[in-house]
């Protein structure tokens, strides 16, 4: 595996964050809190730059180049519900619409004409704005259009993400919407953009940190230069850095088809949701507070940290899965020995 960035991936990071840095702004994001502003044009801009198209497996890394830099900018589009999530679970279907996936709580059954799906998913990605859901049951993965179902937007902590209850009450599905998926696979895809996802927003709390104590000021300098400062911040980049290189590892062990792909995949995950508490304890407290005030842009980067923690499972959630693999290795050797 190679460890850097190549020169295209280089340029893609560049590219990314100059268009987000253009047109996914602090000031777009209030407008859509407060005055309820389209984030279409900011969506369509993605699809016309072809992010929407690294649905490959061995487009991992570039996936996860994107997913970081939006979650860097608290993106309000539907990008990482459509490409890290309903992707994997319908590889055929393009992405330039938005798109969820529903991972639990429906059911399918044969009606000798048609499958019929029931059940209410929760704490659906964007599934209040998707136009087509991948579905996981016990028969397989449907692809399902929007006007099937029933969705209704769950509110959040995090104002700009779309999070969703989902209720498919007898929907029916043709044989044709049905697709065996390694949903495992695509499961692994899915963490490994959240995680990365989560590592952006928590470099943007570090970046307004860092800001912050440049220039306030105690006792005629910098706060910055206080070593207690010092610590918290280097503690803060210690973090990030041990996330991201966990996440990229993921994404490179995905682009390569490396068997330890669902182990790294929630090693990623545990050491993103690991960054993120740490990285919010320290950002507020360094701000004195403030990050939990409307005013300041601090808010919206912790909001999208701490959601990256709690969708597709917990650090907790996924330390234990880390020690059931190796537990499952031991027991494995113990059994040829």
């Amino acid at each position: 595996m190679l460890f850097e960035f190549d020169a295209d991936q280089r340029l893609l990071a560049d590219t990314v964050r100059e268009v987000v840095a253009r047109q996914c702004t602090s000031a777009l994001i209030r407008d859509i809190v407060d005055k309820g502003a389209d984030p279409g044009p900011l969506w369509q801009t993605y699809v016309g730059l072809g992010w929407t198209e690294l649905t490959e497996p061995d487009s991992a890394v570039e996936l996860g180049i994107v997913c970081e830099e939006l979650g860097r900018a608290t993106d309000p589009t539907p990008f990482l519900a459509t490409v890290s999530q309903f992707a994997p679970l319908a590889p055929e279907v393009a992405c330039n619409q938005a798109g969820a996936a529903v991972y639990s709580g429906v059911t399918a059954a044969h009606d000798g004409t048609d499958w019929r799906l029931r059940g209410t998913a929760r704490y659906v990605l964007d599934g209040d704005r998707a136009e087509r859901f991948a579905v996981v049951t016990d028969a397989g993965v449907f692809v399902v259009d929007a006007g099937s179902v029933r969705a209704r937007r769950t509110p959040v902590f995090d104002p700009v993400l779309h999070v969703a209850e989902v209720t498919f009450d007898d929907v029916a599905a043709a044989e044709s919407a049905r697709r065996v998926v390694d949903v495992a696979a695509a499961r692994e895809r899915a963490l490994t953009a959240m995680a990365l996802h989560t590592v952006g927003a928590c470099r943007r709390i570090l970046d307004l940190s860092l800001e912050h104590v440049r220039n306030r000021k105690q006792f005629g300098v910098a706060i910055g230069s206080f070593q207690a400062v010092q610590h918290k911040a280097a503690d803060m980049y210690i973090a990030i850095e041990r996330a991201r290189a966990l996440g990229y590892f993921a994404a490179l062990c995905l682009a390569a088809d490396d068997p330890r792909r669902a182990l790294a995949a929630s090693m990623a995950k545990a050491a993103a949701g690991e960054c993120q508490s740490s990285v919010f304890r320290n950002g507020v407290q360094l701000f004195g507070g403030m990050g939990f005030t409307w005013e300041n842009d601090l808010q919206f980067a912790i909001k999208r940290a701490k959601a990256g923690e709690l969708m597709l499972g917990g650090a907790a959630a996924h330390r234990a899965a880390v020690v059931d693999h190796y537990r499952a290795l031991e027991g494995n050797r113990a059994a040829h020995l």
